[in-house]
């Protein structure tokens, strides 16, 4: 829901629980990939996992509504680009050994 319920103006992005899940799944890949020795997946997942709060917050900061169509737009697609690197990296077995476990793999 992107209103407030007192006022029907839309809502901070940090009241979103859509906001603060994606801030806590970003947090956590971080976390997890830490020690990762393959620097190019680690990278690129990380900044996959970071776009989506980003985007969300963008979104919700822009004035028009299609401006905050269109980043919500590219948080669901970092969303899928996020995915496709967990499952990737799940085959390939990057982040399942020892504590390297992503949320979700």
């Amino acid at each position: 829901k992107l209103t407030t319920p007192r006022s029907g103006n839309m809502a901070r992005f940090e009241d979103l629980d859509v906001w603060r899940r994606a801030v806590a799944l970003s947090a956590e890949v971080y976390r997890q990939l830490d020690s990762c020795r393959d620097f190019g997946f680690r990278d690129q997942i990380t900044r996959s996992a970071l776009s989506i709060p980003s985007n969300l917050a963008e979104g919700l900061e822009r004035e028009t509504i299609p401006d905050k169509v269109r980043f919500l737009e590219y948080a669901r697609g970092s969303s899928g680009e996020f995915r496709t690197q967990a499952i990737v990296g799940g085959t390939r077995r990057v982040y399942r050994c020892g504590s390297c476990r992503v949320v979700g793999c």
